[in-house]
């Protein structure tokens, strides 16, 4: 019998080979020389687990708690665009795996499906991710319409007052195929981004275009008095705005640069949980978005603060090689790794993780034992 991918490795090579090269540069990009970008991923391997022993890990639950809903694991699917632009299902076969996994699913503002078809297929939570567009009617709208289709929660993201620097959409002159649409905003107001040319980005020119780069902590109020669901922000990196957040009433905060897209350079997410986490009051959820590719990773972003994490190029990488099934393999990997972390840590739940389960990754030095001239 062939063996299915062991790894999201594994199904990051599957997908790869059969993408055009332009859309796997889209989805894998980063900003600038994309330093951030490999530093989510490296930032993993400066910690080492503490595992005890003589403890009873019989049965080990991978489940949490997050805004009054109960996930089956500490995993939410980040929001991303265009789910259609890998697989013809688009962001509904995402909604059908992550409700068969107990995932969160947060659908991105532009996505290639609609809100209401999404949440027909949706069994678990859903929540709406957001941009501040100039076009305040068009964002009231949005938020109107997934109230009553049952979103459970807004995630606005903070940290685009314009698209980074990405390099491989410009070389690429990337823009959206026509036949792929962000079906849930005005045709005319999601034009520009089906427009490029060479050395261009229709992603960069429609941001520049659509976003408001004007916004401030002010204008949360704004949002808050068109909603009652929970608000979330995602792209904190510092104290400082974790504090502020709470202060201007969020719900929970994500600690993200991105996926390494916007400011290269800026802080690896992980390397940034710990006071962000520090910052908040105890009952405000922290979650982490950026690198994570193992079990292991959410054991270590869950003994450093964060409440969940959020996966996003992954779940297009199942996507793409095998629709909602292989949505369902990307999350199924992450929750038996995350099960097998917990065993071997002697720690039986997501509530059981904390500092003490990590330590410093030792650093070789050379010079290390070697005695002078």
């Amino acid at each position: 019998m062939p063996v299915g991918p062991l790894t999201l490795a594994g199904i990051e090579r599957a997908a790869r080979a059969q993408l055009p090269p332009e859309i796997w540069d889209f989805i894998e990009g980063g900003s600038g020389a994309e330093r951030t970008l490999a530093g989510n991923r490296e930032m993993f391997g400066h910690y080492a687990l503490r595992p005890r022993t003589l403890v009873d890990v019989s049965a080990c639950a991978t489940g949490t708690a997050l805004l009054g809903a109960e996930l089956g694991l500490p995993v939410g699917i980040a929001p991303m665009a265009y789910h259609r632009l890998v697989h013809p299902d688009g962001e509904t076969a995402t909604a059908r795996a992550a409700g068969r996994a107990g995932a969160l699913l947060v659908a991105g503002i532009f996505a290639s499906r609609t809100l209401e078809a999404i949440a027909a297929e949706a069994t678990g939570p859903l929540w709406l991710q957001l941009y501040w567009l100039r076009r305040r009617d068009a964002l009231a709208a949005l938020v109107e319409r997934a109230e009553a289709a049952g979103f459970a929660a807004l995630m606005l993201t903070v940290d685009a007052p314009r698209i980074g620097h990405r390099l491989r959409d410009l070389r690429n002159g990337f823009a959206v195929p026509p036949e792929i649409r962000a079906v849930n905003l005005d045709p005319a107001l999601m034009a520009a981004s089906h427009r490029a040319g060479a050395g261009s980005s229709g992603i960069a020119g429609h941001a520049l275009e659509q976003f408001d780069p004007s916004l401030t902590w002010a204008d949360l109020a704004w949002l808050r008095e068109r909603t009652a669901l929970p608000l979330v922000l995602k792209g904190i990196l510092t104290a400082e705005d974790a504090r502020l957040a709470a202060e201007h009433g969020a719900d929970a905060v994500v600690v993200s640069n991105h996926g390494g897209r916007q400011l290269d350079g800026a802080l690896p997410a992980l390397a940034a949980l710990p006071e962000v986490a520090a910052a908040v009051p105890p009952d405000l959820p922290v979650l982490l978005d950026g690198g994570v590719r193992t079990g292991a990773d959410i054991a270590v972003a869950l003994a450093l603060g964060a409440r969940a994490v959020l996966v996003g190029r992954p779940v297009l990488w199942g996507l793409a090689t095998g629709g909602a099934d292989g949505v369902a393999d990307v999350l199924a990997l992450l929750r038996a790794e995350l099960e097998h972390t917990l065993a071997l840590l002697g720690r039986p739940t997501p509530a059981d993780l904390d500092r003490t389960v990590l330590a410093p990754w030792p650093v070789h030095r050379p010079d290390a034992g070697v005695c002078g001239p």
